[in-house]
């Protein structure tokens, strides 16, 4: 894995993230073991987490549902995720810390 939580390049930014399914509130929550930290309000079952994930990146990032791409981690909290036509990241995403 890259040290920084994304890779941008080609208009195709990847996330790495750790994400905690069951949660209050959707969020992010800063940084897990060089990860981004996602809150998801959802249970992990029948791949409703990771349903609403893409849910919720897709509104971050305000793209289409179809841009986004669960890459690695499908059936875990380490997640690598691809967004394309990604020209920058969010400032939602700038100062996460541990």
């Amino acid at each position: 894995m890259n040290t920084a939580p994304w890779l941008l390049n080609n208009n195709t930014l990847t996330l790495y993230c750790h994400v905690q399914p069951g949660a209050k509130h959707n969020r992010l929550m800063g940084l897990h073991d060089q990860r981004i930290k996602i809150q998801l309000k959802a249970p992990p079952i029948d791949g409703k987490a990771n349903t609403m994930l893409i849910r919720y990146l897709a509104e971050l990032f305000a793209c289409p549902l179809a841009e986004i791409t669960i890459r690695q981690g499908v059936s875990s909290r380490k997640k690598t995720i691809e967004i394309k036509g990604i020209n920058a990241i969010p400032k939602e995403f700038y100062g996460l810390t541990p």
